[in-house]
């Protein structure tokens, strides 16, 4: 893919309060576009306007000096959001590290942060993330399905859902808050109590803390016609399915969602596994005793 230097005018952008989602008050790019190429990616979509999506990389190189003004200027150390638009540690990561030398200076100010990730390379920064977790730090790594076969259609090239799955008992092992974002559950491709069951029994072995389920997928404009373009070279006949069941639709939930909702959520629970992220906590103002 090509990679293209740009600049950018502001780095930390002020999520919507309350997120009670992910806990969120600032979200971060460091780049736009992202090279793992997930057939079923809404950052396509015109709305975005990241043209190339798939063809160009955009590294924003002046996010350092950027980000080290606007967190010495905030006043509310809330939770700082990697991994909305791409994924902060994908392969160009290792070449520029924008994303580790961001969270050094996360941890020198005190700023807690959450990651969604599918990528292994977390790891090159486990130090780092041990420091941010003394305020906090989770890292979600998104698995839609532990299958690495089908993980290969699905997500040519973000690395394996087993090496994730490493990586994730690397992180607990050390302390470190750690769970999955099981979205998008794919419609008539892994919307099954197996496929769903592996997820959470491997998620459970590596030291997940919660699993977050989305029971499908969304599609529209430029994104819908790249995924019709993939179930025509990957699932023969089964982009018609699509159509004819969603036809123009936005949020496409999956066959009896509620059913794999409550399925999940039992399960979930007999592995002690909540489905709802531990959200940060900022310290209270201790009130000073009355003499």
């Amino acid at each position: 893919m090509k990679v293209r230097e740009i600049e950018a005018k502001v780095l930390l952008a002020h999520v919507p309060q309350p997120d009670t989602y992910f806990g969120l008050r600032y979200n971060m790019n460091l780049y736009r576009g992202c090279q793992h190429r997930c057939i079923y990616c809404d950052s396509r979509s015109a709305c975005y306007g990241i043209d190339g999506f798939d063809t160009e990389i955009l590294v924003k190189v002046n996010a350092l000096e950027l980000l080290r003004k606007e967190l010495a200027r905030k006043r509310v150390k809330g939770v700082i959001g990697l991994g909305s638009m791409n994924d902060p540690f994908m392969p160009i990561e290792r070449e520029w590290n924008l994303t580790g030398q961001a969270l050094v200076m996360i941890a020198e100010f005190g700023f807690p942060v959450h990651i969604i990730t599918k990528s292994d390379l977390v790891l090159k920064d486990l130090d780092t993330l041990r420091a941010i977790s003394r305020t906090y730090a989770s890292i979600s790594f998104t698995l839609t399905t532990v299958d690495d076969t089908l993980a290969a259609k699905v997500e040519p090239l973000a690395p394996r859902p087993s090496a994730r799955l490493a990586a994730m008992r690397v992180l607990a092992d050390h302390g470190i808050q750690t769970g999955v974002t099981l979205m998008p559950v794919l419609p008539f491709i892994e919307d099954n109590e197996e496929n769903i069951t592996a997820v959470v029994e491997q998620a459970a072995a590596a030291g997940a803390r919660y699993i977050l389920p989305w029971m499908g997928m969304s599609l529209r404009d430029r994104q819908r016609e790249y995924f019709y373009q993939q179930l025509e070279h990957l699932f023969p006949g089964l982009r018609q399915r699509y159509e004819l069941t969603y036809g123009e639709r936005y949020s496409c939930a999956v066959p009896h969602a509620s059913r794999l909702y409550h399925f999940c959520e039992t399960l979930c629970q007999q592995h002690g596994i909540v489905t709802r992220l531990p959200l940060y906590a900022s310290p209270q103002p201790e009130q000073l005793r009355l003499l």
